[in-house]
């Protein structure tokens, strides 16, 4: 199963959730995360962070949702909607599900401040996904609407419930 993260910039949150899913799937779950108006690069303090937490960061990019190698199974949009972001729809048929996550790009403060802006969002990420990866896949691969169900009921755990986009 593919899993498409998408996000505004793809050098933050989609990235830190791409590269967590990727450490902690098994066997043939993948994610690929992307951006509606991808930034260019990844966030430095984002590959810090991957880094400490002993997670690798071989072939992460920012990238565009256009063109992208794979057809998504799962898109899972991760923009803050509290936050003014517009989050890129995606039209191929997919079951979508929403956890906004508010961007620690835009953290403002001291190094350390922005550093737990960042840890945040990674532990936010990372629990949603552990809850995800919980799940009984076998079974729910094969059923969209409960699958769908319980991606909806993670992304209002382990953090502000935010509005669905």
């Amino acid at each position: 199963m593919n899993i498409l993260i998408l996000c505004t910039g793809n050098s933050c949150r989609s990235i830190l959730a791409e590269a967590t899913f990727n450490h902690l799937a098994p066997a043939g779950w993948h994610a690929i995360s992307a951006g509606s108006r991808p930034a260019g690069q990844v966030h430095p303090r984002s590959l810090a962070l991957l880094a400490r937490e002993g997670i690798s960061t071989v072939g992460l990019h920012s990238k565009s949702w256009q063109g992208l190698p794979v057809t998504p199974d799962i898109v899972i949009t991760v923009c803050a909607s509290a936050a003014g972001e517009s989050c890129p729809a995606y039209l191929r048929p997919a079951i979508r599900s929403h956890w906004g996550v508010e961007d620690p790009a835009h953290a403002t403060g001291s190094d350390a401040e922005i550093d737990a802006a960042f840890m945040t969002a990674y532990r936010i990420l990372r629990a949603r996904i552990e809850a995800f990866l919980a799940l009984p896949l076998v079974v729910l691969k094969d059923d969209p609407v409960q699958m769908k169900l319980a991606l909806d009921r993670i992304g209002t755990l382990f953090g502000e419930a935010v509005d669905h986009v």
